[in-house]
């Protein structure tokens, strides 16, 4: 209920993943707006139900409150619904800050882990690139970092297929003496892990293949992200109005369409579903406030496999 477009969007992802992928999906939130939300499909034979929550967690309310003040809220139902082993994993797009306190609060992190954090696959070259934290933690220590550098190899491993991911730590240049007192600190624990660790990287590096695995703190994440996504709508805007704008661009972009189609597609973030709460002890993946159905149906099919995956297990594990 929490995501810009609540319920149309949810709603409408919901059914296409059910339709698409045989997923048993519970919808929380008001429940007369959702049942009038889904009497607009066709749901027959599909695994969907729906669970009330009478409160919603708004982008204004904080991350302390929206777990302690409402306890009925669909972010706080939904977490308990996987708690008390109804459901396996939760896909939000509300609040992301209180997505993962709620999440913290319910499930508990990892044992071991000092701080989940929002991991996010970006479009490289190559192929693609997991980027964390994305904006759980603004203020970190050089442990964080470490822990998130182990979360993001796991994730890559498990779920990408990534038999050795290539670790990098953002920062402002190579050299070991660059970056702030925490990518120095950083720098020598993870020099001390058994990672596939390749030592500091530059923004230009998330796009250029050159590593697998960016870790970062939650606030340049959050900024690199955001830059990220402004990026994308801008080179799309530009091509689109230089093509228009002239003769021989419009016959070359005609034959060039499925080309541009295709770019549109790897650079759209609603292609790549949620972000992964990594470290929780359990599965909760956040979306995009302004998710379309197509984001919302790929962010339930990745919880799906999250949850099967079982990566928690696999990170206590390894802490």
């Amino acid at each position: 209920m929490g995501g810009d477009f609540a319920p149309v969007s949810e709603v409408a992802g919901a059914v296409a993943a059910c339709q698409r992928w045989g997923c048993d999906v519970v919808l929380v939130g008001d429940e007369v707006i959702l049942q009038a939300e889904l009497a607009k499909h066709q749901t027959d034979d599909l695994k969907i139900s729906i669970q009330h929550a009478s409160q919603v967690v708004g982008m204004e309310d904080s991350a302390s409150d929206a777990v302690r003040k409402k306890k009925d809220s669909s972010i706080r139902v939904a977490f308990d619904l996987v708690k008390s082993g109804v459901a396996h994993a939760v896909v939000s797009t509300g609040n992301s800050g209180a997505t993962m306190a709620a999440g913290m609060f319910v499930l508990r992190r990892v044992k071991g882990i000092d701080r989940p954090a929002i991991g996010t696959l970006l479009p490289n070259v190559k192929g693609m690139t997991l980027v964390l934290d994305m904006g759980a933690n603004v203020d970190c220590k050089p442990l964080n970092l470490q822990q998130f550098a182990i979360m993001g190899s796991l994730y890559m491993q498990h779920v990408v297929g990534i038999k050795a991911p290539r670790i990098g730590l953002l920062s402002n240049g190579e050299e070991v003496k660059k970056g702030t007192e925490l990518t120095r600190e950083a720098h020598q624990l993870l020099l001390e892990t058994k990672l596939n660790y390749v030592g500091n990287v530059e923004g230009g590096d998330v796009f250029n293949g050159a590593v697998d695995v960016v870790v970062c703190d939650g606030f340049v994440g959050n900024v690199l992200l955001k830059v990220s996504e402004g990026l994308a709508v801008a080179m799309t805007s530009m091509l689109r109005s230089e093509i228009e704008g002239r003769f021989l661009s419009k016959v070359g972009a005609l034959l060039s369409r499925s080309a541009f189609r295709a770019f549109k597609k790897k650079v759209d973030p609603c292609e790549y579903g949620g972000a992964p709460l990594l470290g929780l002890a359990g599965t909760g993946v956040v979306c995009h406030g302004k998710a379309t159905p197509l984001a919302i149906e790929i962010a339930i099919r990745q919880a799906y496999e999250f949850a099967s995956i079982k990566i928690e297990e696999k990170l206590a594990q390894s802490i």
